[in-house]
């Protein structure tokens, strides 16, 4: 295992082996305080010229696919991946002639919905790596912190690998998400306080009994287990890198996630260059976007309807920025008013509904556009990390669900006249 990949620090460049358990850089984790974002988060090195020697350029990216892609892993196979359907979620093509003006520009535009993982969300592919490589190790009992996403996903793995789940979350994390906890077995550990309150307890519990744990970016494997996206992506998409792909960002391990996939196929020599990856904000909640260009990091206290992408803190802010600085990345904030928008626009006019985390990152695709930032012909993903039933209670100022009325046709014939036709459904947003 440990000639197969190793750990390097972003911040230090220090190297650590890949057959034991880390999370952060210890040396960068000594300076770091609880109201900023850690220094030390590690980033998975491949022995790169060792995979390239195995295979021709032109049947490479073929046999890493046939290997499920464990050569880019860092497990040694796939005896302990959940027997569940992770990843290979649907990327669908959409006509966006439906829904905007007649005079846009022809371009791309494809929706990859992560939302059909086995959990409903994107956390599974990272919850999924984690799990496995606990399998192999023979951890039975993991940890995680989370606004919901994270913890059910966790919950949902353990409970398909027979492993014990403990799930902190702050008490106001969405009723779904909880009951989904709750109903996977796992144990349910609500604080009062705020996302990064309960990461910080997680820790503390980490440290006291051992659990192995599964935070976002403290645990390096949750970037490699995100990073898959990447590779389907290239896959589906008949091996051709896409122009822009927008991804919702709160911590920013997404966004490192989807960066790091296309920086291990660049580095392979599959690829020629990398996409733009565009990091979507609420505007509540930008606390990453915000301090790109500060010399001090600065907080605020977030406000935002999209829970998941609710953070004061981003536990992957020096690595997310450094991949912004280093590939020419992009930022955009959008109100909660637009993800709220946003997300009756994609339920209505492909038959997607989404969280409003996910509708965020079509909020910024839509913003691009009216901008004039999207050129004809181009390749733009958005990226759909969570099904709407996650958080119904965000969604319920935009829709009115209407009085009983009588068994009779006529009433309902006055009643239809109420709702706007189809034509004008498409046009809204």
């Amino acid at each position: 295992m440990a000639e197969k990949f190793h750990f390097e620090c972003i911040d230090c460049q220090a190297e650590y082996p890949g057959d034991k358990i880390i999370y952060l850089c210890p040396a960068c984790d000594r300076s770091n305080q609880p109201d900023l974002p850690p220094k030390g988060v590690l980033k998975t090195i491949y022995e790169y010229a060792g995979i390239i020697s195995r295979h021709t350029t032109e049947k490479l990216f073929q046999s890493l696919m046939e290997d499920h892609f464990v050569p880019l892993l860092p497990i040694s196979g796939n005896r302990f991946w959940p027997n569940l359907r992770i990843g290979n979620t649907p990327l669908y093509r959409i006509d966006h002639r439906l829904w905007l003006e007649k005079d846009d520009p022809d371009f791309g535009l494809y929706l990859k919905d992560d939302s059909q993982n086995p959990t409903f969300s994107f956390k599974d592919r990272a919850s999924a790596l984690v799990s496995a490589w606990a399998g192999e190790n023979n951890i039975g009992t993991l940890i995680a912190a989370s606004t919901g996403n994270a913890g059910s996903s966790l919950a949902g793995i353990c409970a398909a690998q027979g492993q014990r789940a403990i799930i902190v979350v702050p008490a106001a994390a969405p009723l779904a998400k909880l009951t989904q906890i709750l109903m996977y077995g796992a144990t349910l550990i609500p604080v009062k306080g705020t996302y990064d309150d309960a990461f910080d307890l997680s820790i503390k519990l980490t440290r006291k009994y051992g659990w192995y744990n599964r935070n976002t970016a403290y645990n390096p494997l949750t970037i490699e287990g995100k990073k898959t996206v990447s590779f389907e992506l290239f896959m589906q998409l008949g091996h051709k890198v896409p122009d822009r792909i927008f991804i919702p960002v709160g911590d920013g391990v997404i966004f490192s996630g989807v960066c790091k996939g296309f920086e291990d196929l660049l580095k392979l020599g599959i690829i020629e260059r990398m996409p733009l990856l565009v990091a979507v904000q609420a505007q509540g909640s930008k606390n990453l976007i915000n301090n790109l260009d500060r010399e001090a990091f600065v907080s605020s206290a977030s406000r935002t309807i999209a829970d998941s992408i609710s953070v004061d803190v981003p536990r992957c802010y020096h690595m997310t920025a450094n991949y912004i600085k280093e590939y020419d990345g992009e930022y955009i904030s959008v109100s909660d008013q637009e993800i709220l928008l946003a997300s009756q626009q994609l339920a209505r006019s492909t038959g997607i509904f989404c969280e409003p985390a996910a509708a965020a990152a079509f909020a910024g695709m839509m913003k691009y556009r009216r901008g004039g930032l999207i050129l004809p012909g181009s390749i733009n993903v958005v990226l759909l990390t969570g099904s709407g039933l996650k958080d119904l209670s965000a969604v319920q100022t935009s829709i009115k669900i209407p009085e009983p009325v009588e068994p009779d046709i006529h009433v309902v014939e006055r009643m239809m006249k109420d709702y706007p036709a189809v034509d004008a459904i498409h046009k809204t947003g």
